[in-house]
């Protein structure tokens, strides 16, 4: 059974039951107060009795809150934000409520006052007043009491992790051996090493061979099938060097003398690889990640392309990778779920579709006292306003050029048409989305009377054009796409996330139409999208469910009270 965690210090609640009684302040501060404290804690989705009132503690929390999920305007929330504000500050001056939590026993004020390190100090505070509240002493402390603050800490909504156990450990640990200090230390978790031997300190064959492969990856060549392989990024480039290393390194640690790794065929041998891809699983926990699962398809492919090995070790790396790929997890992270489930509730995406619309309408009101500004805005209004009918990946949104990616098949009069030929899209598929009336008039209104304004004098055909010529950044794009939809909508979503939301509309629509989605996204295999957004059938089985039982409550079929 659960034990029940409650606060060590006064509370929301507490707090509301005494300025409720205060009758030095006027009626209505009372009942402002009291109002705004419920709304914060509410909208902070944590009960009254676990808000800590101390606004050192929670002044972080009403800064992230939105107005629009809120369902207020932003002087309401700016109001409550002032309100508890105000209520817990005069809670500290009036009250005596301690600004810094519960108060120390005289062992622990006589133990905090043996630290002379400030930084030590604060990263001890909150644990000592913890032990203190539960009259713990200090020469009680061990990993178990440690385990009870950290899941206090989890229960009551701060952040926990190694790095902070890490630190608190090392802080306690720091004061042990002086004269008054627990002999007893505490356990720091492990931090991941950097590089544990340097690259230069390998063979020089197998450093020759990783050199000669990257250089390989950089120029167009064919698969053993004949099919072209285009060259790759220098990021990617980057990415794949630091892998190989970090395999050899682990190697290493497993065993293998540094100076048997004098070549590929050395470090891919099925023994050596066998020890590398069983370390990275043991380390990632009972499951293996994504970049162990990876990393064992890509230790196959490299064998291939090289020829390294011969057939029958080919064979064993192919076992592995198997092995390791059915343990590969479908459908969406937890971090894309969550941003699907905002899209499926009512409401929200009405304000993300419509916010193109709003914002050009700014934009216009902006344009005789703030053309750059203006301009920045009708820019993102087009941009969100292609991803919401045309959900392509952030590289092909920068690259659209006028009159090539964005056309008008039948002259001036008619709509936009967004199209990419399969070799500018990342998995070789062409794809062609008509844009909407709508959308048209809206590219058409920035395209002549805002886009001049970003151009700089340059005369090239971007879409959206960059400071210094060229494209725009993806980053820059991207970042600014991200923070006005946050800053209009309360939804924090990314360019790629837009392809998640189109699938999970489609499917919610058309339930196991992903043939659709596919078609859409421009996937090669259905599979990929099958694997991708498997996880929404479960949202759109809980809501066929509840309709069900919505109609038989509607035909006066309600479980009785």
């Amino acid at each position: 059974m659960t034990q029940t965690i409650s606060l060590i210090e006064t509370s929301f609640a507490d707090a509301i039951a005494v300025i409720t009684q205060a009758t030095e302040l006027p009626e209505q501060t009372r009942r402002h107060w009291a109002t705004s404290l419920r709304q914060i804690a509410k909208l902070s989705g944590r009960p009254l009795e676990l808000m800590p009132a101390r606004y050192s503690a929670i002044r972080a929390n009403p800064i992230q809150l939105h107005q629009v999920p809120a369902g207020l305007t932003a002087k309401t929330l700016a109001n409550h934000k002032s309100n508890v504000k105000a209520a817990l500050l005069w809670l500290a001056r009036e009250k005596g409520v301690p600004k810094k939590g519960a108060p120390l026993s005289p062992a622990w004020e006589q133990l905090r006052a043996k630290i002379t390190n400030s930084l030590v100090r604060a990263r001890l505070s909150s644990f000592m007043r913890f032990l203190s509240a539960n009259n713990v002493s200090p020469e009680q402390v061990e990993e178990a009491v440690v385990d009870r603050f950290v899941e206090y800490r989890a229960k009551t909504g701060k952040p926990v992790d190694d790095a902070f156990r890490r630190l608190l450990a090392r802080a306690w640990n720091a004061n042990v051996g002086p004269a008054g200090w627990p002999r007893q230390r505490l356990r720091e978790p492990p931090i991941k090493a950097a590089v544990d031997i340097a690259w230069e300190d390998f063979p020089e064959g197998l450093r020759r061979d990783l050199d000669q492969y990257l250089q390989g990856l950089t120029r167009i060549r064919r698969s053993r099938t004949g099919q072209r392989i285009r060259p790759l990024k220098p990021s990617t480039i980057r990415t794949r060097r630091a892998e190989l290393q970090a395999a050899a390194r682990m190697a290493v640690k497993c065993g293998v003398p540094v100076e048997a790794l004098n070549s590929f065929s050395a470090l891919l041998a099925p023994a050596v690889v066998e020890k590398v891809l069983e370390a990275y699983w043991q380390r990632n926990g009972e499951t293996p990640k994504l970049f162990t699962i990876d990393l064992a398809a890509r230790f196959l492919a490299i064998a291939k392309e090289t020829q390294c090995l011969d057939e029958p070790a080919c064979e064993r790396l192919d076992e592995m990778r198997r092995d390791l790929d059915e343990r590969r997890p479908t459908g969406m992270t937890d971090k894309n779920l969550a941003v699907i489930r905002q899209v499926l509730t009512p409401g929200v995406w009405e304000r993300v579709v419509n916010l193109p619309f709003a914002m050009m309408r700014i934009a216009r009101s902006q344009q005789a006292s703030a053309p750059a500004r203006a301009a920045l805005a009708a820019q993102l209004a087009v941009a969100i306003a292609i991803l919401t009918f045309a959900p392509v990946r952030l590289a092909n949104l920068t690259a659209i050029k006028l009159g090539f990616n964005l056309i008008k098949p039948d002259g001036p009069e008619s709509n936009y048409w967004l199209v990419f030929p399969d070799y500018d899209v990342k998995n070789r598929v062409k794809l062609e989305y008509p844009l909407e009336p709508s959308v048209t008039r809206l590219i058409d209104e920035y395209v002549n009377e805002f886009r001049p304004a970003l151009m700089r004098s340059s005369n090239e055909d971007w879409l959206f054009p960059g400071q210094t010529g060229g494209m725009k950044g993806k980053t820059c794009l991207s970042g600014q796409i991200t923070d006005r939809i946050y800053r209009a909508t309360g939804m924090r979503m990314t360019v790629h996330q837009f392809r998640h939301a189109a699938g999970a509309i489609i499917l919610k629509r058309r339930p196991g139409e992903y043939e659709l989605v596919r078609r859409l996204l421009g996937h090669r295999n259905v599979q990929t999208t099958i694997k991708a957004y498997v996880g929404l059938e479960n949202i759109q089985a809980s809501k066929i469910f509840a309709d069900i039982v919505k109609e038989c409550m509607a035909d006066g079929l309600e479980p009785a009270a």
